[in-house]
């Protein structure tokens, strides 16, 4: 397996999610004119623990892929057994910024029998990725072939975006789950500039209602614009770039979407690194995406290299087979 030139940084959120599952129904439990005096406890009979968080699912990814970037974002002193999960697949985890105070960022769901939802989310350190500095970190990796800012503390997003505009290091724009509480003040200072924009479409729309540009403005200010589709594939567009199209892999059984995205920006990462053309990186995406889909959990699949070959071949043919399988076999 062959390492990309020039570092992959992944900046963004890492963190555990805590899910449970209860037998009945929430609303058993619930008297609506006494909501005010909620008080209630629900025995439930299941519990999974998830590795996530964007950040480390795109390092996870890239990893499998047999790439090792560089993962940047805050966590607890709980994040030890998450730390070696993460070493054990290929990510650099000697430059995460480490809270003496508080824990790892954290999920906690239940869900009833109905699939009601009742859940919390604590950001824990991730407030604190906005102490971290990339410049330290580049000092020791190397300059970077791309820094991947993704979903996180909002200041930590801006603080990370704007030292990838100032000191020339080219970045990808993944502002995603930020975008629906974000005002368009932020998400116009989170896109522009960036090399690279990576949206899912209704998260296009988003950017486009909430910073007031349209699609020949947003083009103006990023190099590509690459929008995922979900089971109608992947659209690549940009002010010097031919449209590309791209479909979805083939034969997938999907199971479970948690994650789905970050695999794909994992493996359209990997496949530049390898300077692969976008076609092919798109298409290395959808594959790493499918494993995804169809699996419970974002970073719980597995593959050989000859798996993912395989796969590449079957969906895109021999061609594209030929020119991956040169990098993950």
């Amino acid at each position: 397996m062959t390492d990309a030139p020039g570092a992959l940084l992944i900046a963004g959120s890492i963190a555990t999610d805590h899910l449970m599952t209860f037998d009945g129904q929430f609303s058993d439990s619930l008297v609506v004119d006494q909501l005010d005096k909620l008080s209630v406890s629900f025995l439930v009979h299941d519990l999974e623990v998830r590795r996530g968080g964007c950040a480390g699912n795109i390092s996870f990814g890239l990893g499998q892929l047999g790439l090792h970037p560089v993962l940047v974002g805050a966590v607890g002193e709980d994040f030890a057994d998450y730390r070696a999960w993460l070493e054990r697949h290929g990510v650099d985890c000697a430059h995460i910024h480490v809270s003496p105070t508080r824990h790892t960022a954290r999920f906690v769901c239940t869900n009833d029998s109905t699939m009601a939802q009742i859940a919390s989310f604590y950001p824990g350190a991730m407030s604190e990725a906005r102490e971290i500095e990339l410049k330290p970190i580049v000092d020791v990796v190397g300059d970077p072939a791309y820094v991947l800012i993704g979903p996180d503390d909002p200041e930590g997003m801006l603080r990370h975006t704007d030292e990838c505009r100032s000191r020339g290091y080219r970045f990808v724009a993944d502002p995603s789950q930020q975008l629906a509480f974000g005002d368009g003040d932020l998400i116009r200072q989170l896109i522009d500039g960036a090399d690279i924009l990576v949206t899912n479409e209704y998260e296009t729309h988003v950017i486009e209602k909430k910073t007031g540009w349209g699609t020949d403005d947003v083009q103006d200010r990023v190099r590509l614009q690459v929008t995922t589709l979900g089971a109608d594939g992947v659209r690549i567009c940009g002010r010097d770039q031919e449209l590309i199209e791209v479909p979805a892999a083939k034969n997938v059984t999907p199971v479970e979407p948690t994650g789905v995205g970050d695999a794909f920006r994992a493996g359209f990462l990997a496949a530049l690194g390898w300077q692969l053309s976008l076609e092919r990186a798109a298409q290395v995406g959808c594959v790493l995406a499918a494993y995804v889909v169809e699996t419970v959990g974002p970073q719980e699949y597995s593959f050989t290299p000859e798996q993912f070959v395989g796969r590449v071949r079957e969906s895109y043919g021999d061609a594209a087979a030929d020119e991956v399988g040169a990098f993950v076999s």
